[in-house]
């Protein structure tokens, strides 16, 4: 989800420059096995071990932040990691200095969207990943209208995407995919909790996502004085990967209205070219 972010060497420089990164997986029991379920080589989980709610894994930000001792923090998700960290803002005002936010859920899962991911579950469970299954959530991860016989119109660096994602898709467990597909299907309406947050809120969202709907909904339910949307034309869900540098100026300015943007100053030593 970052990675295009963090290669993009002047949005690298402005995050590296004024922060410390710290990037969080969803853990099923963070306090008692730190083990993240949806990072590569992760062991599969159990059955017997419970599905995490999502208040579960918003709950868990918050012990990572007392493990490693941060009282307050800035915080940037997507889509599912989105909602999340809304969820704990929500919870946790007071940690919270800000949120960026790419391609949000804020809503319950529609019928359609529940059945969907009911069937998702379903191939996981009984074939896991499978070729078909990689295609489901790459529709999810880019646009719309994807389908492997338009990737002659894209860009280098979305097919880029696409086929690495495709192949690390591949190396999850998909068993612990599976239980993460419950938990988000389980989520509920943030609509009445964002009424309260406070917190200044960046919302970013490709036209072309199907979280689009979401992002406007979101956007709206916020107090505008806290609030702003940037919608990326021509891209899908994962702004970060598909258009990154279109993220740098609203991010300067975003940073900026907290007195955090520092630019940085290359030094040139002697010989340095």
């Amino acid at each position: 989800m970052f990675s295009g972010l963090f290669f993009s060497q002047k949005i690298s420089s402005l995050l590296l420059h004024n922060f410390s990164i710290y990037h969080i997986s969803p853990s099923h029991d963070f306090l008692r096995l730190p083990q993240e379920f949806l990072q590569f080589g992760a062991a599969p989980i159990s059955m017997d071990v419970p599905v995490p709610s999502v208040d579960d894994l918003a709950d868990q930000v918050a012990d990572v932040l007392d493990f490693f001792g941060l009282a307050a923090v800035m915080c940037m998700g997507v889509a599912a990691g989105a909602y999340i960290l809304t969820l704990f803002a929500s919870k946790y005002g007071d940690r919270v200095f800000g949120l960026m936010l790419v391609s949000p859920l804020c809503k319950a899962p529609s019928w359609s969207e529940w059945f969907y991911n009911k069937v998702m579950s379903n191939l996981l469970y009984f074939y896991g990943m499978c070729g078909l299954m990689k295609d489901c959530l790459l529709q999810r991860y880019f646009s719309k209208g994807y389908s492997w016989s338009a990737r002659a119109l894209e860009s280098d660096i979305v097919q880029a995407c696409r086929s690495v994602s495709y192949t690390l898709l591949g190396e999850r467990q998909s068993v612990n995919v599976w239980r993460f597909l419950q938990s988000m299907n389980g989520r509920h309406d943030l609509t009445e909790e964002l009424k309260k947050l406070h917190c200044r809120t960046l919302i970013f969202v490709g036209d072309r996502s199907p979280f689009h709907p979401d992002a406007l909904h979101m956007a709206s339910k916020l107090d505008r004085r806290y609030c702003a949307l940037v919608e990326v034309q021509a891209c899908g869900s994962v702004v970060t990967e598909e258009l990154p540098e279109a993220m740098l100026i609203p991010m300067e300015y975003f940073l900026m209205g907290y007195g955090l943007y520092r630019p940085c100053q290359v030094i040139s030593s002697p010989g340095a070219l």
